[in-house]
């Protein structure tokens, strides 16, 4: 697989997100989580995303158990603290709070060090506490972990965050339904060699064009119990699109979408057509989806036409929706 410039780490251009195998998206045994990560492994992925509230630390595990079982020297992976806080105050990513989180993670990991430690979408307000992130730059110089950045739900967090010098990566949500992040928060990150990592790339499924405006989902499935927004933010469940919105938007996507390529692929590739972006983050508990998400990867750049219509879908579709809340 292509790599491409992380922070201080060269990563895969396709990654594994890891929160489906720790909770909210309905029952995924132990089993099968710990081979979602064996086949990212496998087919040559090397960056690898989780946090400590997945689950409870049910992702961290999965993945350190798995970890054992290869040489794991050239594999990275992000975790992320601070949405154990209860509440969820941004006057609390401070040391004490920030430090008790990072050795909880290191040892379900089993490491000295975190690779990487990213501020879980914290509070805007934490974005404006510089003792916040010279929190994080103590944790470095004390060894706890290797490089630090941030997992925000709003460009305007991304921007004010990368103007702390030690931020080093910024994860973010990005699709062709969420596409304001390609406008000033992707020219300031190459200007600042900040590394982007793309989350929620395929829309909570919405962008596989696998579900239909009349799908129902489990109890514990966020895309049934936070439509609204009711346990987190709204942007995380089908990217902020209502559902019925989103199918019509996929409809009217499909013709972009060049033989011999999924919807999920054609997505992925329209990510990676974005030089800013360091990695994409799909998650998934299927062998044959993980696989299909790498493939992307090799795919050469869609074309202008595509792009074009990917533009003209956002704008009739979706754009009334999201622009101008993140």
């Amino acid at each position: 697989m292509q790599t491409r410039q992380l922070g201080p780490y060269e990563v895969g251009e396709i990654g594994l997100g890891t929160w489906n195998i720790g909770s909210d998206w309905g029952e995924v045994s132990d089993a099968e989580g710990r081979e979602a990560v064996r086949t990212a492994l496998d087919v040559g992925v090397t960056f690898l995303d989780t946090a400590d509230v997945y689950g409870d630390g049910r992702s961290e595990r999965h993945i350190r158990a798995v970890l054992d079982e290869y040489d794991a020297s050239d594999i990275v992976v992000a975790t992320k603290a601070g949405r154990r806080l209860d509440p969820h105050l941004a006057d609390d990513y401070d040391y004490d709070h920030l430090s008790s989180f990072v050795d909880r993670s290191r040892e379900n990991l089993g490491v000295d060090s975190l690779d990487l430690l990213q501020l879980h979408c914290p509070p805007t307000d934490a974005y404006y506490q510089p003792e916040t992130f010279d929190a994080l730059a103590r944790m470095r110089e004390e060894g706890r972990i290797d490089a630090y950045g941030v997992s925000v739900e709003k460009c305007e967090e991304a921007l004010k965050a990368i103007e702390y010098p030690g931020v080093e990566t910024v994860q973010i949500i990005f699709n062709p339904f969420r596409q304001r992040p390609a406008e000033l928060f992707f020219r300031e990150a190459r200007r600042r060699d900040v590394g982007v990592i793309v989350r929620v790339p395929l829309a909570s499924g919405l962008l596989t064009g696998a579900i239909d405006r009349d799908d129902t989902f489990p109890e514990d499935d966020h895309r049934n119990f936070n439509r609204e927004g009711d346990a987190f933010d709204v942007g995380e469940t089908f990217a902020g699109v209502p559902l019925d919105a989103g199918v019509d938007a996929v409809e009217a996507l499909d013709r972009a979408v060049p033989d011999g390529m999924t919807l999920a692929q054609f997505t992925l590739r329209w990510i990676l057509d974005h030089d800013a972006v360091s990695t994409v983050i799909p998650g998934s508990t299927t062998p044959e989806h993980i696989e299909q998400n790498v493939a992307a990867a090799d795919l050469p750049p869609l074309s202008n036409e595509a792009h074009g219509i990917t533009a003209d879908v956002y704008d009739e579709h979706v754009r009334e929706h999201v622009h101008h809340r993140w």
